[in-house]
């Protein structure tokens, strides 16, 4: 079992305009309305950069800011997980039409998000990090995976940890053969010991694939927990909206499951 403390949060999905207005839906006391995902242009990096950024990485440096703005801490000064199913799908329709087609000249710029690791490479030039970073993928369970390796390393290296999640549709043909719901990012501040940011403790362990996964209790919530791999997240971010104490199920690889008992900082 690994026990890590959570100290700040970013969101923003279908309906889910940030944490703090998400809040109150998340934990049952608002109906639940659902809409578009609004991701705003960045602000963080230089304008050269900036031009070049599509949704997924802004999505993933505007769940991170939020998430360290509610708690306080320097981004610059805090190591990374970034986890997504997808990564930047739109780029890579564009380089398969491209390698398709008789004139095979990649973008340059194209290719550059390609890549697995192109939200952490921008939020490394946003933030003017030099701590560690790692981006993976583990299909439907990214979220889960991210979430056990932020926490491993939280507790191993004895240092603060931000896991940012963040997933969208494809488009056509790919999207037909994966398809995802919405656009949906996440991100926690985790880290080994309480401070005074610290609002919940998240205690991490293994279990068999029979225990049913937690769903979300309204219709609209569940479809997008179902509908996209970073959404997997609604149940733990529910959790953490009551405050209460409670256990959770998100699922992970076959025949294992991640069990969550949440529970608040005294």
């Amino acid at each position: 079992m690994m026990r890590v403390h959570v100290e700040g949060l970013g969101l923003l999905g279908p309906g889910l305009g940030g944490w703090t207005a998400s809040r109150p839906v998340l934990a049952g006391l608002e109906a639940y309305r659902n809409g578009a995902t609004v991701v705003a242009a960045n602000d963080m990096l230089p304008p050269a950069e900036r031009r070049r950024t599509g949704v997924p990485v802004n999505l993933a440096l505007a769940v991170g800011r939020e998430a360290f703005i509610n708690a306080g801490r320097d981004a610059g000064a805090t190591a990374t997980v970034f986890t997504t199913s997808c990564g930047d799908g739109e780029t890579l329709h564009h380089l398969c039409e491209t390698l398709a087609s008789p004139e095979r000249d990649v973008s340059p710029t194209r290719f550059h998000n390609s890549v697995h690791n192109a939200a952490a490479g921008y939020w490394s030039i946003a933030t003017r990090s030099r701590e560690p970073s790692t981006s993976l993928c583990c299909y439907d369970a990214s979220f889960a995976a991210g979430l056990l390796e932020a926490a491993s390393q939280a507790v191993v290296d004895g240092k603060s940890v931000a896991l940012i999640a963040y997933d969208q549709p494809y488009v056509e043909p790919i999207r037909s053969a994966r398809p995802i719901s919405g656009i949906f990012g996440v991100a926690l501040i985790m880290t080994p010991d309480a401070t005074r940011s610290s609002f919940s403790v998240l205690e991490l362990e293994f279990v068999a694939r029979s225990e049913e996964a937690t769903r979300m209790p309204d219709p609209g919530l569940e479809a997008a927990r179902a509908g996209n791999p970073a959404a997997r997240s609604l149940p733990l971010l529910a959790a953490l909206a009551r405050g209460g104490s409670e256990k959770l199920i998100l699922e992970y690889i076959p025949e294992t499951h991640l069990r969550i008992a949440v529970s608040p900082c005294r």
